[in-house]
């Protein structure tokens, strides 16, 4: 018979595994969440997954949330008139309201752990392990490990109590007598501690803590501690109110044969004996009003540390009243140790107090170092820039450094102080992999990349390659970023501020040029050249100076970094680029502008001697021609005695004539530029050479 029943279910729980396990394999081939498409039923939760952590969070407030509610049940009897106590229904429900609404998390709590998939133990020696996700297991080690903590802290003890052992006490003719009853729901703290503190770890295992903010780590202990104040506080009110009532019921006994006779029931406000004759008669002859008065000295029965709940009527008050006065009593007793407290012999009492000087002494220190941790995580970064500081300024002291260096050193460490905050970015780059490194790297440098002009004609592939090898780079105002002549050996590549860019032309004399590189610019592309050739070794030199003009942030490109990045631009083979590095190259602007005033002036010399030399024809020309003039009219006077024919004396005066001013321009061009030169020895420019073209062309 065992055996017909025991197939079916083997049978029954292999196609749940299969149904789970093909469903899931379906579900995530096609994309689509398997807490959507996976009936609950047959669903086996990670414990690691986004959803487990949500509810772990929401389970940590709801616990909480529960831990406050129980000791409330506590402030529910009071002082209701002259020997006799009651119970505020109003708030019971209240309560019990409350109480039974976050009790359903722990019973959904307990549904999602028979669905909890959890690490095999042999799995664990390398990685995160295996998860078994076979449901008859995970309910077996649940029932076997936390089950029964868990049915323990979800019992309604406190409803049960309330509503049922209470009111069956009162029924029996005890009335009240044992209030203290009511502590027991203390009893349930201790499963319901043993849920929330692996409920703590286990969050603090997955996502590394509990609050993401110094100031809400603090709050979070902070609150812990104000529970515990707020559970002392409601114990010493139940507890004040049982010893009041243990006096009347002691010395009701004693006068239980007296005439007239003392009834228990004459304690319970709600009692129909309350009204009656014979309690009135009772209390006018009775000695209990005196006896179990808080603020009579010579009474024998001595009230220690629960007398301030009647001398200061806090027994006897509304609810809001008397919740306010005993957090405050918890809370100034839980810091102090108890040590202001004044107990009596009773041994409650002294245990009372002896738990509480050792809990409070414990969760004080606690605490104080939380506390202390959480918020000097906030000021650790400040703390260690301030000793660094602190060290800097005396080894300048040590040094002896003039006064403007140190304060260049002063502002330098201000500004990276305030750019940065103490936080090391590179060391939190290098600590990551390599996918997640480049793609943090693109979201951060790729649209200030593309602001450079350059840059801007270039293929995502190419500058994710330049993201990748980007490095931040802070400068203060009036910092040398490079001088001439010094070797090159960054690329950078302006964010933020301005800097001024000079050159001298190797220091030649007459000759000084200056722009200002604003953000979006670069400089260092002699770099770039020396890159873009094979086999080359030695770093270029700068041909210009470049100082910051206020306080700049940038990206620099190290020399072996920006060869890798040459070599990609070597088998990209653009046109585009190479007119985009000539038409945004400062270098080259410098000497294509040099170059055009170099042919500009050039052209106005050769123009001004070309006028000169033609004035100065014109000039000999006439000249020639006045003197040719007068030598005709002195011929024709003697024309009759020389026999020469006239076309061949005019043939001969043309070509002196033009060989003559073939002569006389040759030398007015000569003089001309002798006569030039000094007047334009000012203005004259010195030889710029051309720089290298980067080759963008030759295979790698």
């Amino acid at each position: 018979m065992n055996r017909i029943f025991t197939t079916p279910a083997s049978h029954l729980r292999h196609f749940r595994r299969t149904l789970t396990h093909h469903h899931s394999a379906a579900v995530a081939a096609s994309g689509e969440p398997n807490s959507l498409s996976i009936l609950w039923h047959y669903q086996i939760l990670d414990p690691n997954s986004d959803i487990v952590n949500l509810w772990n969070h929401i389970f940590l407030i709801t616990c909480l949330i529960s831990l406050f509610i129980d000791p409330l049940y506590f402030y529910l009897p009071y002082v209701g008139g002259q020997v006799c106590t009651s119970t505020d229904n109003q708030a019971s429900v209240l309560i019990t309201y409350f109480r039974t609404f976050s009790d359903l998390f722990y019973v959904l709590h307990m549904l999602m752990k028979f669905r909890m998939a959890f690490v095999a133990p042999s799995s664990r020696v390398f990685g995160r392990g295996e998860l078994v996700m076979d449901p008859h297991e995970i309910a077996m080690k649940y029932l076997k490990s936390d089950f029964i903590i868990d049915l323990t802290a979800t019992l309604p003890l406190p409803q049960i109590v309330i509503w049922y052992v209470i009111p069956a006490t009162k029924t029996n003719g005890t009335g009240q007598a044992d209030n203290t009853l009511a502590l027991i729901v203390l009893i349930q703290y201790v499963p319901r501690l043993f849920v929330i503190f692996p409920l703590n770890q286990r969050i603090i295992k997955t996502t590394g803590f509990i609050a993401k903010t110094a100031w809400a780590g603090a709050a979070y202990n902070l609150l812990l501690y104000m529970l515990a104040s707020h559970v002392l506080g409601a114990s010493w009110y139940l507890a004040s109110i049982g010893r009041q009532h243990s006096c009347w019921h002691q010395g009701c006994k004693d006068e239980y044969t007296s005439v007239p006779p003392c009834n228990l029931k004459f304690l319970d406000c709600e009692s129909p004996e309350m009204g009656g004759i014979e309690r009135q008669y009772w209390l006018n002859s009775t000695s209990v009003l005196s006896r179990c008065d808080a603020s009579n000295d010579d009474s024998d029965f001595k009230f220690g540390m629960f007398a301030d709940a009647f001398t200061s009527e806090v027994a006897s008050s509304i609810f809001i009243e008397k919740y306010i006065y005993c957090l405050w009593w918890g809370l100034r007793n839980l810091s102090s140790y108890g040590q202001n407290l004044t107990t009596s012999t009773y041994l409650g009492e002294t245990t009372f107090c002896i738990v509480l000087c050792i809990g409070g002494l414990i969760l004080f220190a606690r605490l104080i170092g939380d506390m202390q941790t959480y918020l000097q995580s906030m000021t650790v970064r400040l703390e260690e820039w301030r000793i660094k500081r602190r060290d800097t300024e005396e080894w300048m002291r040590h040094r002896q450094l003039p006064p403007d260096l140190q304060e260049r050193v002063r502002r330098f460490d201000q500004y990276k102080w305030l750019a940065t905050r103490g936080v090391h970015e590179e060391s939190i780059l290098r600590s990551l992999p390599v996918d997640l490194r480049r793609e943090i790297q693109r979201h951060l440098c790729l649209n200030l990349v593309r602001r450079v002009p350059f840059f801007a004609q270039m293929d995502d592939q190419l500058l994710d390659a330049i993201c990748e090898r980007l490095v931040s780079s802070l400068s203060t105002e009036g910092s040398y970023i490079v001088r001439e002549d010094d070797p090159v050996n960054v690329m950078l590549f302006i964010i933020r501020g301005q800097l001024e860019s000079s050159t001298t032309n190797g220091g030649r004399s007459g000759f000084f040029n200056s722009i200002t590189l604003r953000p979006g610019d670069f400089c260092g592309e002699e770099l770039l050249t020396w890159a873009l050739v094979p086999n080359s070794s030695n770093l270029p030199s700068s041909t210009r100076t470049v100082k910051t003009l206020t306080e700049v942030e940038a990206f620099t490109l190290k020399a072996e970094d920006l060869k890798f990045v040459a070599l990609q631009f070597k088998r990209l083979q653009s046109k585009k680029l190479q007119h985009a590095f000539r038409y945004y190259s400062h270098q080259w602007r410098t000497w294509g502008a040099c170059f055009v005033q170099a042919a500009w002036r050039r052209f106005k010399k050769k123009k001004l001697a070309k006028e000169l030399a033609l004035q100065e024809s014109f000039y000999y020309m006439s000249n020639y021609s006045s003197d040719q003039d007068g030598d005709s009219d002195n011929g024709s006077a003697d024309n009759s005695s020389v026999d020469t024919p006239s076309s061949a004396r005019h043939l001969g005066a043309t070509i002196l004539a033009s060989k003559f001013a073939a002569n006389t321009k040759r030398g007015a061009g000569a003089q001309k530029v002798q006569i030039a030169d000094p007047a334009s020895s000012s203005l004259k420019m010195p030889k710029l050479f051309k720089p290298d073209e980067p080759d963008f062309f030759e295979d790698v």
